[in-house]
């Protein structure tokens, strides 16, 4: 940053015009899918992460980062916007925010209208059709696996007895067909899992990560900074992995908190996802078999990206461009293993809420330190703003971290706030440095957790009249930040 400016002045000495010498840093943004915080670069020691541990080593890490929305398409579309979900409108997977929110202007897009080369692989926006492409990129990739042994064997199978796929007739028939007949090859319900025999290039963030290390060792953008985003499409069902991951983790070493058969007695049943059936679990009933082979999964599938990241952390160093480059590492929202008999997403409980969030800003921030100050998906895009001078083209209601970057022991916000719907009502949720207070439509069907003493959330507190003046105070915590998100 002091030789930007050093070259500033020199340029200004020589006449040269500001927008001529006021070269802005390069931007590498990263954010996985459906990733949790189950990573030794965050604390958990049961995945090691690497590549993600040399990154954090020169980074801040932020242990108590939050989305706005455990859900991909809301949740990102809060993110690339700087808005809460409450504003931006998207509060499902089917809604555009572009048609909810006309005229809205997203991170990159607001990068490119300023001279930036923005270039993005993978997932960034939730799907092809809410891709913003011409306003967003300069150039942009979305890759598919290589095609598995065993889908070429499921197909032969099919047509040998009811004649082609590509037969209209057919189309719903090979798609339970093939969800059939084998773990591997399972889709959404029941989601997949399981190694496979391609090699890492040959799945798409193997292609995402070489993509990306492609433009940064070959200079792609000229002379203009860029903005690269790389979506990262793992650990999002199906967990397929090449095989040699999921050898690094045995099933009979693999621990987790086992499920409580009264676990629900204390909670709003609103605050259940009813997905666990699609995984085959039954609630508050532990399948002990089963719940390995998704842990052993899930786990392979994050040590495969951490080794793709890699190639992404060492081509920026090679680049030239490590000491000039503002590195985000970040999900769209955790993800549940069996906790509370929850599997994937859509609840308000710390796995789902809480992400994992890494920061390095050459010449800001500090080297291997966490801060446990509150933050938000939502602080992303005015913090960037902020870093590259850069104005808002459109309103935002998260706050610029730059002073945390700077002191990570300061102090961040006094609450985190994260909603997700029920039908057409909203479960709303505030977490303060030590406690969690949810609402599920109205004040009867509330939770309260002591995340001191009881990080797993396991004992509700919300009918216990000791805890009657926190409730008020917790109530308005979550009525103030309601008003806030739905501000503008």
């Amino acid at each position: 940053m002091i030789d930007r400016y050093l070259r500033l002045i020199c340029a200004l000495a020589l006449g040269a015009t500001f927008v001529a010498i006021a070269k802005r840093p390069n931007v590498l943004f990263i954010i996985c899918d459906d990733l949790n915080v189950h990573l030794s670069a965050a604390g958990y020691d049961a995945v090691p992460t690497p590549a993600l541990e040399r990154f954090a080593a020169e980074s801040v890490t932020f242990s108590r980062a939050y989305c706005q929305y455990p859900v991909c398409g809301p949740s990102r579309a809060s993110l690339l916007s700087g808005l809460y979900p409450e504003s931006t409108g998207v509060l499902d997977n089917t809604v555009d925010i572009r048609e909810t929110r006309p005229g809205t202007v997203s991170l990159p897009q607001r990068f490119k209208d300023s001279g930036y080369w923005t270039a993005a692989v993978g997932k960034i926006f939730h799907n092809a059709k809410f891709q913003p492409t011409d306003e967003a990129w300069h150039e942009y990739h979305a890759y598919r696996n290589d095609e598995l042994s065993l889908e070429r064997q499921a197909k032969a199978a099919f047509e040998k007895e009811h004649g082609s796929i590509s037969n209209r007739e057919n189309r719903t028939k090979w798609k339970a067909f093939l969800s059939a007949f084998s773990t591997q090859t399972h889709g959404q319900t029941p989601p997949g899992y399981g190694p496979t025999e391609l090699e890492d290039h040959q799945h798409k963030d193997g292609k995402n990560a070489r993509k990306v290390a492609e433009w940064l060792r070959s200079g792609a953008g000229d002379d203009k900074p860029f903005f690269i985003a790389c979506g990262i499409q793992k650990p999002h069902v199906p967990f397929l992995a090449p095989q040699k991951y999921f050898d690094r983790f045995p099933l009979e070493d693999i621990e987790y908190p086992p499920v409580r058969a009264d676990d629900w007695d204390d909670i709003p049943e609103r605050a259940m996802s009813k997905r666990f059936p699609a995984f085959g679990f039954e609630l508050g009933v532990e399948n002990d078999a089963l719940r390995r082979k998704y842990i052993q999964a899930y786990h392979a599938c994050i040590s495969y990206i951490d080794t793709q990241l890699a190639l992404v952390f060492d081509a920026l160093k090679e680049s030239g461009h490590w000491e000039d480059t503002i590195v985000v590492f970040t999900s769209d929202h955790g993800y549940h293993l069996g906790e509370h008999s929850m599997w994937g997403k859509v609840t308000l409980f710390e796995e789902c809420a809480r992400v994992p969030m890494m920061m390095r800003v050459p010449g800001v921030t500090p080297r291997g330190v966490s801060s446990e100050a509150l933050v938000e998906h939502v602080d992303f895009y005015p913090t960037l703003l902020e870093l590259c001078d850069l104005e808002a083209a459109s309103p935002l209601q998260g706050e610029s971290l730059l002073a945390l970057l700077r002191d990570p022991d300061g102090k961040g916000k006094d609450s985190a706030y994260t909603v997700v719907s029920r039908g057409k009502d909203l479960g709303r949720s505030v977490r303060t440095d030590r406690w969690r207070y949810a609402e599920w439509f109205d004040a009867d069907h509330a939770e309260l957790y002591d995340l001191d003493k009881d990080p797993l959330e396991m004992t509700n507190l919300a009918g216990n009249p000791e805890y009657a003046s926190l409730m008020k105070r917790m109530r308005g915590l979550l009525s103030e930040a309601k008003t806030r998100a739905s501000e503008n």
